[in-house]
């Protein structure tokens, strides 16, 4: 280890986040002053990395889990020699920047995942460690360990408090993920003060109980943080939490251990004390010390040929093993759904839409084997086991059904992890009232672009005698508010199953599909039904003529829309399946007119609250929507005694 070159990486990171953060009159310095040793340990030492190539699948990934320090990872990539010149680090929080102020995976090169909301990157990196153990044991040979690099993350004593990091940190614990590594940056203070205003317990002793080994150290003895990290990649058996001490803002002479100097800039008198403190010029912005600079381009070096023994090993492999290849091709391609025997389903039957996903799930894990997934406790009643396919599990890693255990939290989190990971396709599943408990993650797929598919079963107050605590009422419309999340209510079997192939096909979109308790009959449809429904909505029964009214109804509500058409005497009804609104809303105009015309009347149909629905009908009353918690009893009943019935919707179709 060069001790003198890592000291003035260290150097060059606390110069580059205290001007950065000065200049944007806005930002963390804490963070980045006082953890610069361990930056330069892990990027200098640690790190197996390839800026030339930041998607290399057997690069070590590293989580930024405590977001709001990006100026610590903006200076280290910098330096490391990603794509990320100064000139952008002088931009830093600025309107187009590839620095903004949390760090935004897809925007800055090197950057594994966005993080902010703390706990968060915590359990991606979880998800990465699981992702890497099923790729490894389905494409490691004895004499080619394809996939054999670490997951690191570091964590402040924010992330450790959230909840989400506690359900991570269990579930990984009892998976055994041995080469997960976190450092926690031990600094002690909050936005509000010292930690011990709220957290005092020995997170060493929980990490132990998790299933930890638990180290510990001094933050600012390098070579001591290096000794650490030895210990824990020897270590196979169990993750690897790494305690280091340290003081935020170290360096800044009266702000230093303080939590004033979490959150806002220094201020330009501080900034001059701390630069001469630390024997940075005071009358240069933006200084890198120049053995920094040679440093890592030696490192590159090294790192290139790490990169090029590998490709020549990837080579070979391939050579001795084409049909591996040939399933690695198709993992880390384009989802192929030609192979897939989708299920069909008998008009008049009756199928609960839950149960029609479960075969569809059979189907696609038949024909897309890297389709990986499972539920929070809930796969018996959400359909989503993958039997034949083994459970994910320290005995066997090559298991496609996770088992995440009452956790819809870090349940959402780890499957991002596994979607960023990359070569798999996965799910989640839970309850629809039970979204609540992992919507942060869900917005942060919807904002990084993850194609994760959200399976949510029991979709409205049909599911009776749970009660109101378990009958969603407004979850869809909270669902249908994230941007860049398509939401899915299939009306029965058939349009289940084009909701999969619609999740499926997604490469930049989350994708919930809200499926039934019920069972629902699977009801007659025009020839050319799927055209029209991919674009959101569709006809599923239409009348001679301009239609005096169009009923819109999603879900299960469909059947209930076409049961009371068919009983509107005198009416000219059209039943409109509106299988995403926010999709069918996007279409251009002439589609939107040619389904749902404005200047016919229109009753809206749903078991939820009309947020969102207003801007379809001409006066409330048409909307027969539920703005109320529901009942305890049996789901029909509970639908008759809110006025979610066929009659009511007969009776706003007759204008009654």
């Amino acid at each position: 280890m060069d001790r003198k070159a890592l000291e003035k990486i260290a150097l060059s990171v606390r110069s580059l986040s205290m001007d950065a953060v000065e200049a944007a009159k806005s930002g963390h310095p804490g963070l980045p002053l006082g953890a610069a040793e361990i930056g330069a340990v892990l990027f200098g030492e640690v790190l197996r990395l390839s800026p030339h190539d930041p998607a290399w699948i057997n690069r070590d990934r590293f989580v930024l889990s405590a977001g709001h320090g990006s100026m610590w990872l903006y200076s280290l990539l910098h330096l490391a020699g990603f794509d990320l010149p100064l000139d952008e680090i002088k931009r830093f929080r600025q309107l187009g920047s590839k620095t903004p102020g949390h760090p935004e995976y897809g925007h800055t090169a090197g950057v594994e995942t966005t993080t902010g909301p703390l706990g968060q990157g915590f359990a991606n990196a979880v998800g990465m460690a699981i992702a890497q153990e099923m790729l490894a044991a389905r494409f490691n040979t004895p004499e080619f360990p394809l996939i054999d690099h670490y997951v690191y993350a570091l964590a402040g004593d924010g992330c450790l408090m959230e909840g989400v990091s506690a359900e991570a940190a269990s579930l990984a614990g009892h998976l055994k993920l041995g080469r997960l590594i976190v450092f926690y940056d031990s600094n002690r203070i909050t936005i509000e003060g010292e930690t011990d205003l709220a957290f005092t317990e020995d997170v060493g002793a929980r990490f132990s109980a998790y299933g930890w080994q638990v180290l510990e150290g001094d933050g600012y003895d390098m070579e001591g943080i290096l000794s650490l990290v030895e210990k824990a990649k020897a270590e196979r058996e169990r993750p690897t939490l790494i305690i280091l001490h340290t003081t935020i803002g170290k360096g800044a002479p009266n702000k230093a251990g303080s939590h004033e100097v979490h959150g806002a800039p220094l201020g330009p008198e501080e900034v001059k004390a701390s630069k001469r403190r630390l024997g940075i010029p005071e009358d240069v912005q933006f200084y890198v010390a120049p053995e920094a600079y040679a440093y890592f381009e030696e490192r590159r070096k090294a790192w290139r040929g790490e990169y090029d023994r590998w490709q020549r090993m990837f080579s070979e492999w391939a050579r001795t093993y084409p049909e591996k290849k040939a399933e690695w091709d198709r993992f880390f391609g384009p989802v192929d759904l030609s192979k897939v025997s989708f299920p069909s389903f008998e008009r008049g039957s009756k199928v609960a839409t839950r149960k029609a996903s479960g075969e569809v799930l059979k189907a696609l894990a038949a024909g897309v084997p890297n389709l990986v997934g499972g539920s929070a406790d809930l796969a018996p009643s959400n359909n989503t086991a993958l039997p034949g396919y083994g459970d994910f599990s320290v005995e066997d890693r090559t298991g496609r059904t996770l088992h995440y255990g009452v956790r819809e939290h870090a349940m959402g989190a780890v499957a991002n992890g596994i979607a960023l990971y990359g070569g798999l396709r996965t799910f989640c599943a839970t309850f629809l009232v039970f979204s609540d408990y992992m919507r942060p993650p869900i917005r942060l797929a919807a904002l990084m672009g993850l194609p994760v598919t959200y399976v949510f079963t029991h979709d409205s107050i049909f599911v009776g005698e749970d009660g109101p605590t378990h009958q969603p009422v407004e979850h869809l419309a909270s669902l249908r508010a994230i941007p860049n999340l398509l939401v899915l209510r299939p009306g029965d079997a058939e349009e289940t199953v084009l909701a999969w192939r619609l999740a499926m096909e997604s490469s930049s979109t989350p994708v919930v599909l809200a499926l039934s308790r019920q069972g629902l009959p699977v009801y007659e449809k025009p020839a050319a039904w799927e055209e029209d429904a991919r674009r959101g909505a569709y006809v599923v029964k239409d009348c001679e003529g301009t239609p005096d009214v169009v009923v819109v109804a999603t879900g299960s509500e469909v059947s209930l829309a076409l049961a009371a058409a068919g009983e509107a005497e005198g009416r000219r009804v059209r039943v409109v399946s509106m299988l995403s609104r926010e999709l069918f809303l996007s279409q251009d105009e002439a589609f939107r007119e040619r389904i749902v015309p404005r200047d016919v009347r229109t009753v809206v149909v749903e078991a939820g609250v009309a947020l969102g629905w207003e801007g379809f009908v001409a006066r409330r009353d048409d909307l027969v929507t539920l703005d109320r918690f529901g009942l305890s009893g049996p789901g029909g009943q509970v639908a008759e005694a809110l006025g979610l019935s066929k009659e009511r919707v007969k009776q706003r179709i007759m204008g009654q």
